[in-house]
């Protein structure tokens, strides 16, 4: 299949602005209290774009816009969380990619782990993090952590204690700091869980 580089550009920009407000953010010291509303409305209007390329192409698999525009539209796909049903969507969708080699597994690892965060369920691969009460970035609730590492070693991720590590490092050298408030940013996100559909 031919690779069209228009929406491919399309995609990328995409990626382009979230990663530019996501900095901006970090700059600003406001990435940790919340979900800020300059970044869920960017990722509610990136997702609304990318769905309807996905509506028009299919999945953007490397061989429909290439390597770097299809890892740009999952990333895309990975923050549109005030976006339940797109996200459910796009997993059925890249699922038959990676069944059909077009898609790489850990993509589709991710958003599993995602979804399953959002849902409240224990995630399989450990691959989503959080603040935890004693200010440590720490993985999302797992089922087992011998389970996890051998899902992660089947599709060529590191160990969750090497990843763990990785991303306290990644924290730090990027400035980042626990909430002011644990408890409430804790409430605040379940409350917005409901709102937005993931839990009732």
């Amino acid at each position: 299949m031919k690779k069209d580089d228009n929406i491919a550009d399309k995609i990328i920009d995409l990626k382009r602005k979230d990663l530019k407000l996501r900095d901006q953010l970090i700059s600003q010291g406001k990435l940790s209290n919340g979900y800020d509303e300059a970044m869920e409305k960017l990722h509610n209007s990136n997702a609304a774009i990318l769905n309807e390329i996905i509506d028009t192409i299919g999945y953007p698999t490397i061989q429909r816009v290439g390597k770097e525009a299809s890892e740009a539209a999952w990333l895309v796909i990975q923050h549109a969380i005030g976006q339940p049903d797109f996200m459910k969507k796009c997993r059925g969708l890249l699922e038959k990619a990676v069944a059909g080699h077009q898609a790489e597994p850990w993509n589709l690892a991710y958003l599993t782990d995602r979804i399953a965060v959002l849902e409240g369920k224990p995630q399989l691969y450990g691959t989503q993090f959080d603040w935890d009460k004693n200010g440590k970035l720490s993985p999302n609730l797992f089922d087992d952590l011998d389970k996890v590492n051998e899902r992660r070693k089947h599709i060529r991720l590191n160990t969750l204690e090497e990843q763990t590590t990785l991303i306290r490092q990644r924290a730090a050298s990027e400035g980042q700091t626990p909430p002011e408030d644990y408890d409430r940013r804790q409430r605040e996100a379940d409350e917005w869980r409901k709102r937005v559909g993931w839990i009732k």
